[in-house]
């Protein structure tokens, strides 16, 4: 018999949100599950992501808690009610779970901003300088493996590219426009491209010069996804495993104050085209 499917990221921080609101109204599980008239081992099914919530038990849940936050509920009604699924369901079966998580934050998302300091962002990177990057994956990735993470991060773009795109600040310090990956020709097509993105008007691409010197975040590669309202906010980071998502309120405070900090310790818009541009002329 096959198992349920592991829950999303989406659904489960519409669970933990839920939680986050009976444990704000100050109510056991028990007497929340009274006074929705269901069982507490139904609301911690929810609670965990194990079971899915309909829009109506949703607001149900919200009056029972004395919730406020109209446009909070609203949203968590609407999350619970989409059970559409995005194009990066075909990798199910293929990729980690994480890398689709990342695919359906990124759609969903209202603004986007990244921050890297050795990669090109992956919404910004080329084909082949993208399967260069999972060519250096340890352990090793076969090549059918290598092509399918290349598709999958291609069609992550998207979001920069669809009718209403996502308006997108890219932080990338100079490094890694000198990391040569995949030799000369690839490295210089990768700029090449950096350059026409800046040239659409919701991207917005900031160049780290080694002449600044030392600042925050460095080192780290960062992402942030403005939700419909703040509470919905996510922060991801990549690491060797994979993403790692964080949405407590003091891990987006803590990061959003390094990500200004970071655009403050690099070029403007203008200067950073020109450093680009510069770089991929001397390739």
């Amino acid at each position: 018999m096959a198992g349920r499917p592991a829950p999303t990221a989406r659904r489960v921080r519409l669970a933990t949100e839920l939680r986050k609101l009976r444990e704000k109204a100050g109510m056991t599980a028990s007497e929340a599950a009274a006074s929705i008239g269901t069982s507490s081992g139904q609301l911690s099914n929810v609670e965990t992501a194990r079971f899915g919530v309909s829009p109506e038990r949703v607001r149900a849940m919200a009056r029972a808690y004395s919730a406020t936050d109209g446009a909070l509920v609203e949203t968590l009604a609407g999350m619970a009610g989409d059970r559409t699924k995005g194009w990066w369901e075909q990798y199910r079966e293929i990729l980690p779970p994480g890398l689709l998580d990342l695919a359906e934050l990124e759609h969903h998302a209202l603004t986007l901003r990244n921050a890297y300091t050795v990669h090109i962002p992956g919404l910004l990177q080329t084909a082949d300088h993208s399967r260069e990057v999972f060519r250096q994956v340890v352990p090793e990735l076969s090549p059918p493996e290598v092509e399918h993470r290349v598709s999958h991060r291609i069609k992550r773009q998207e979001v920069v590219y669809r009718p209403d795109p996502t308006p997108y600040t890219a932080i990338v310090h100079e490094a890694a426009l000198r990391m040569k990956f995949g030799g000369t020709a690839v490295a210089k097509g990768q700029l090449n491209h950096l350059l026409e993105m800046t040239e659409r008007s919701h991207i917005q691409v900031l160049v780290i010069p080694f002449d600044a010197g030392a600042f925050p975040g460095a080192g780290q590669s960062i992402g942030y996804a403005t939700g419909p309202v703040p509470q919905l906010d996510t922060v991801h980071l990549d690491q060797s495993h994979g993403p790692v998502y964080l949405d407590a309120e003091a891990q987006l405070a803590k990061y959003r104050i390094l990500l200004d900090r970071m655009e403050r310790a690099a070029l403007g818009p203008d200067d950073s085209r020109d450093f680009i541009h510069s770089i991929a002329k001397a390739l």
